[in-house]
């Protein structure tokens, strides 16, 4: 793992979506094509804002995937995160080559099954994620499964994953935050050649502590990126304020 910290989001976000235009133009220039896992929230806004005008992307070589959605939530809500994706990203980039959005109003086993059969098809160039208030790596909140190789699996939100969600103005009570989401693995994730974890805002200096600081233990489920030879964490100097070692 390594990590770079920036002065503010916006900084961090162009700096992590700079590198993720250039790790998709390099797959694409030596494969012929790209496969991106693309996270939601809040912590993305910059990082996508930044890859959306990232020059000399050949979009219509890129397959994109969907790093979790909440269990029937309509995609009409705001806090849809097919919702998100449409609206935030592929509604300004170019068509892609395949999009393989996760729809959690549809019949469980039969969405799951499908995204399974696809992923395996598709080695994931690389991984854009976040971490959780709670330390959690997309909806693996602790303490996170990190034996399945299942690539998507249903997940239960526990009760500071879901009141993040409402803190963050998705939803206006915690009543509403579903209990259930389908999130990718955390397998599957550390299966991706990259991982770009943008993660701005003082609320997340425990989480990131946690994560670098620490050790590897499912109660801080992103510590796993620790052992991943090619994550690049992106870190704003609220974020990284609790950091020992930190320049900030």
């Amino acid at each position: 793992m390594k990590v770079e910290i920036l002065d503010d989001k916006e900084a961090l976000g162009r700096a992590a979506g700079a590198y993720t235009g250039k790790l998709l133009r390099k797959a694409i220039e030596e494969k012929g094509s790209a496969n991106i896992i693309l996270a939601t929230g809040t912590s993305q806004f910059e990082t996508i804002n930044q890859l959306i005008q990232e020059d000399g992307i050949n979009w219509s070589r890129v397959t994109m995937f969907h790093l979790d959605e909440y269990i029937d939530l309509p995609f009409t809500h705001g806090a849809s995160f097919r919702k998100y994706l449409k609206e935030r990203f592929l509604a300004h980039v170019p068509p892609l080559k395949e999009v393989f959005l996760i729809n959690g109003e549809n019949d469980l086993n039969t969405e799951i099954t499908a995204l399974n059969e696809a992923i395996e098809k598709h080695p994931i160039d690389i991984a854009l994620v976040g971490i959780g208030e709670n330390g959690h790596l997309a909806f693996n909140d602790p303490p996170a499964d990190f034996e399945t190789n299942d690539p998507y699996l249903v997940v239960n939100l526990d009760e500071p994953c879901r009141m993040q969600q409402m803190g963050e103005g998705w939803f206006k009570t915690l009543e509403e935050v579903p209990k259930q989401a389908i999130s990718m693995s955390v397998r599957q994730i550390m299966k991706s050649n990259h991982v770009i974890c943008s993660v701005p805002d003082e609320r997340k200096a425990v989480a990131v502590k946690n994560s670098i600081e620490s050790e590897i233990s499912n109660q801080f489920p992103a510590s796993i990126l620790q052992e991943h030879r090619n994550c690049k964490l992106f870190l704003d100097k609220e974020s990284a304020s609790l950091l020992v070692d930190a320049k900030v």
